[in-house]
């Protein structure tokens, strides 16, 4: 149980993929204008996450590594990542028409979400089980979304801020971005014991 909690603290905090590890940064830049966009997303990803873990972690173990064929591993993931994508998107298009348009383009960008297939390689590297899988992508999951959702709040406190013209835009969205970000390097030197 010691050993999940930790997993779960390190790839909210210390290893968060967005603001430490600067992976899903096209979503998070790209969708966190609004809120509730960004919450939006973030459902959208702890729920590919955590399926696309378990999914690879599955065809890992009973399909590539008894076969060896761990060659094909990226291959493989970014396949069995597509197809839970596909059902995402075909689910929010039935079920929530305004939250699928609001997603627009970035929706099937998760496919290629480099967090998403980096958290599927990062458990085959450290060798998790089946749990501690599950468990670092549903990390990994709330972590995008603080981070996003944080972010967003930024973004539409700026939107009522006197910038300066030449800051206007990316610039000062990048700004924002590395100030968060710089908070986040402070939990590298968290020890979980």
């Amino acid at each position: 149980m010691k050993e999940l909690f930790a997993i779960l603290i390190g790839a909210m905090f210390v290893e968060n993929f967005v603001l430490s590890k600067f992976l899903g940064i096209c979503p998070f830049l790209g969708v966190s204008k609004k809120t509730s966009t960004a919450v939006g997303m973030s459902g959208a990803v702890v729920f590919v996450l955590v399926l696309s873990q378990a999914a690879t972690w599955l065809i890992n173990e009973y399909l590539l590594v008894p076969n060896n064929l761990e060659y094909l591993q990226t291959i493989a993931f970014i396949l069995a990542i597509a197809a839970l994508v596909q059902l995402v998107e075909t689910v929010l298009k039935k079920l929530i028409p305004s939250l699928y348009k609001a997603l627009g383009v970035y929706l099937p960008l998760i496919t290629t979400n480099c967090a998403v297939l980096g958290s599927a390689l990062l458990f085959v590297e450290r060798d998790y089980t089946f749990v501690q899988a599950v468990v670092f992508g549903f990390a990994a999951g709330l972590g995008f979304t603080m981070a996003l959702i944080l972010f967003s709040g930024i973004r539409e406190r700026l939107e009522a801020c006197d910038i300066p013209e030449a800051f206007k835009g990316m610039p000062i969205t990048l700004i924002a971005a590395s100030l968060v970000s710089v908070t986040f390097v402070g939990f590298a030197g968290l020890i979980i014991p």
